[in-house]
């Protein structure tokens, strides 16, 4: 089969051709009919701390069709069209994930080639009102964003809440989960058209983060947030804690800005706020996040599509943080890749 796999020199993708994966005996053989891009692979890329000897396939989204199916699958068959969860081994422990965890796509095999097995515990029936690429768009940014607002946000309904940094693909999934939960939200970017686009999605309002004032904007929009999901960290995250409302939660789920400086201990212990760190999400979670889509017909924000031979300028667009919403990898056009 065919697949793109890591150089480990140039840290470029590369398409190869490779051996197509066999069935244990509870795994299912999907051919892949999409993926997506998220910015735990672009950290891979950029990082450089991957090593193997053997060949590394990224990709931790994917969303095809089920090929073969083991002798112990029980409820999965030949033809079931299904998405995958790349959260992998979390544990018994609710609260965090136990130490055998990984995020599909390393050191397991993932998402960007013609094949993939996996163990059923990971598939799960595609959304019937979805495309394959809208399908592929879901599993770690729509599992992040829903731990981040319902489990370590505490979301209640009618709470106000704040997104920071619209545009990527957790904080469109954050948006739309919470506008039909019935929040009231507000969001920030450092671009005014993203901004408008989240507006015409059902956000209330926004501002750009750029501005000095841009806290001080927010307050007299909105007398504080309830809920607010952050995923940049850096120097700009203490003003968060001057707009949480007392008894206010806090999910980090990202560090694009770098370490977090100067918070103010008594602003937090007086206003009694709580900040989580969150990541990924449990399988009880995930299966909760497709129902919530599937209820409520949510379509995931498509930025764009790319070829397979594209990957690489996909992921330099998202270095660029060009793109509003998720970016999708179309694994049909490895037919006619070289």
């Amino acid at each position: 089969m065919k697949a793109i796999v890591l150089n480990q020199k140039t840290y470029k993708l590369e398409t190869k051709h490779v051996d197509k994966p066999t069935l244990s005996h509870s795994d299912v053989l999907i051919k892949l009919k999409a993926s997506a891009l998220n910015h735990h692979e672009l950290w891979s890329l950029k990082e450089k701390d991957l090593k193997s000897d053997s060949g590394i396939i990224l990709g931790s989204d994917g969303a095809g069709i089920i090929m073969e199916v083991g002798v112990g699958v029980n409820y999965l068959k030949k033809g079931d069209e299904v998405i995958i969860n790349p959260s992998i081994n979390w544990g018994t422990n609710r609260k965090v994930h136990g130490s055998n965890y990984e995020i599909l796509g390393f050191p397991r095999q993932g998402t960007f080639s013609e094949y993939i097995s996996i163990d059923q515990q990971y598939v799960y029936h595609k959304p019937k009102h979805l495309s394959f690429q809208e399908s592929a768009a879901l599993p770690l940014s729509g599992l992040t964003a829903y731990r981040a607002l319902f489990t370590r946000g505490e979301f209640q309904n009618n709470n106000k809440v704040l997104i920071t940094g619209i545009g990527g693909g957790v904080a469109l999934f954050v948006l739309s989960f919470a506008i039909a939960s019935g929040a009231e939200v507000y969001v920030t970017s450092g671009s005014e058209h993203k901004i408008s686009r989240a507006i015409e999605l059902g956000a209330k309002g926004g501002v750009n983060y750029k501005d000095n004032d841009w806290s001080n904007q927010l307050l007299n929009k909105v007398n504080g947030f309830d809920v607010i999901i952050d995923s940049a960290a850096g120097k700009g995250f203490a003003e968060l804690t001057k707009l949480a409302n007392p008894g206010g939660r806090i999910a980090l789920f990202g560090r694009t800005t770098g370490y977090i400086q100067n918070l103010d201990p008594k602003l937090i212990f007086w206003k009694q706020l709580s900040i989580h760190g969150t990541s990924m999400g449990n399988n009880e979670e995930f299966k909760k996040m497709i129902d919530l889509i599937s209820s409520q017909k949510i379509h995931p924000v498509i930025d764009s599509v790319y070829s397979t031979q594209e990957i690489n300028l996909a992921f330099k667009k998202i270095d660029n943080s060009e793109q509003f919403g998720k970016i999708i990898i179309d694994m049909d056009t490895f037919i006619n890749d070289a």
